[in-house]
């Protein structure tokens, strides 16, 4: 993979979950210094996204990296929801780590929170933020009817349908371990010891 030609996928909407509040605290009261500290944080936090991106020691052996630079699996998070969701999922507190030759000896690896691998997702998809996909995989059990289903719009049916696809935080499903495979990273083991 050559770095040097890579664009790394962003999302023009991240951190905005978090701005909405503070926007219509300052829309109440224009005088909120709070809710203008907290909107100026997040506008610091938009520009050091922008400038960590470009980085090459950011680049080297990271993961986020390669998935937001990666175009085939650009193509397969943004043309399948289900798809996406299970990637979300799988890197959700997960440790990773650079196949190489010895892959679990090697200091190179890599893990996010929920958060994080929420926003990852929304800036391969190069919309939303981290809230569209955080906590996807906890499902109610709540079943609908077949006139339920019938009564939706053809989008809610297809949500309804994907929805019921996804799975748990954690969760890394066979394909996503491959695919992770092919763009350089090894899912280590969730119950292997952390000091190795």
């Amino acid at each position: 993979m050559d770095n040097d030609i890579n664009i790394v996928s962003s999302s023009p909407e991240r951190y905005t979950f978090q701005t909405l509040s503070s926007s219509k605290k300052l829309e109440e009261d224009p005088s909120n210094e709070s809710a203008q500290a907290m909107l100026e944080w997040y506008e610091q936090l938009r520009l050091a996204e922008s400038t960590k991106v470009v980085d090459p020691e950011w680049q080297k052996d990271n993961m986020e990296y390669d998935l937001r630079s990666t175009p085939w699996i650009l193509e397969k998070v943004r043309s399948d929801e289900v798809y996406a969701q299970h990637l979300y999922a799988g890197m959700c507190n997960r440790d990773f780590t650079k196949n190489e030759v010895w892959p679990l000896l090697t200091e190179k690896k890599w893990c996010c929170s929920w958060r994080a691998a929420g926003g990852i997702i929304a800036n391969m998809r190069e919309e939303g933020d981290y809230i569209d996909w955080y906590c996807s995989g906890i499902r109610g059990d709540e079943k609908i009817d077949d006139d339920q289903f019938r009564e939706m719009t053809k989008i809610q049916q297809e949500r309804y349908l994907a929805g019921n696809a996804f799975v748990s935080e954690g969760v890394v499903t066979d394909e996503i371990e491959q695919d992770l495979l092919k763009l350089g990273w090894v899912v280590l083991p969730e119950d292997m010891d952390q000091t190795i």
